[in-house]
């Protein structure tokens, strides 16, 4: 069972936690981590990339000239791709890029993306996490003791001065036990969270 110090927003060891292996201590499948982030990436995209073929173009409907004795190479239609308004070649149509994960590969991805972070000591847990007031400058002096420039901040529900507090920082992302994705958690290098987060994280993906 893995074990890793537990701070305080001052940026100091206050304790350690165990954690549960079987959420941050799988063995790493970099097939399904792969998978997770093509699949979010492509589910991502409009897909609505459109060109006219030479059949949509306008124009062209007869031949420009004779076919043999102008002087000139022999053309059909002014709608051919070489022709200056001429319709593209293989153009792209609006299509669907989505393809869709089962529900244990996608927790064995996100099991194996938190079990590299725990493993690469780039899993950070703090006792609490909670202000008083919205103050981006308090978030960033919390980032500083923990000596993180870069990191996925995983909050309760009803951390909302937290979350605020934290959106006008560069590289810096907050983000519900319940929607981490495998993207976010190694895009930012660094994953942030507190003792509470862990055993809802635990409780929901063991």
């Amino acid at each position: 069972m893995a074990n890793v110090s537990v701070y305080n927003i001052e940026g100091k060891e206050v304790g350690t936690i165990d954690l549960n292996d079987a959420v941050f201590g799988v063995e790493i499948n970099e097939h399904l981590v792969h998978m997770a982030v093509v699949s979010q990436l492509a589910n991502n995209r409009q897909g609505t990339q459109k060109a006219k073929t030479r059949s949509e173009v306008s124009g062209g409907g007869r031949k420009p000239w004779r076919q043999k004795g102008t002087g000139h190479a022999r053309q059909g239609s002014t709608r051919a791709p070489q022709w200056t308004g001429g319709g593209v070649v293989f153009a792209p149509t609006p299509r669907d890029y989505s393809f869709k994960m089962n529900k244990k590969e996608k927790r064995a991805a996100l099991k194996s993306a938190l079990t590299s972070r725990v493993a690469e000591n780039k899993f950070i847990v703090i006792d609490e996490l909670k202000f008083d007031e919205i103050k981006t400058k308090k978030f960033q002096e919390v980032l500083n003791n923990l000596n993180v420039n870069k990191a996925l901040v995983v909050l309760e529900d009803d951390n909302k001065n937290v979350e605020i507090s934290a959106k006008n920082i560069a590289n810096v992302k907050t983000a519900k036990t319940n929607t981490i994705n495998v993207f976010d958690i190694l895009k930012y290098n660094t994953v942030i969270t507190t003792k509470a987060c862990v055993a809802a994280i635990e409780e929901v993906y063991a």
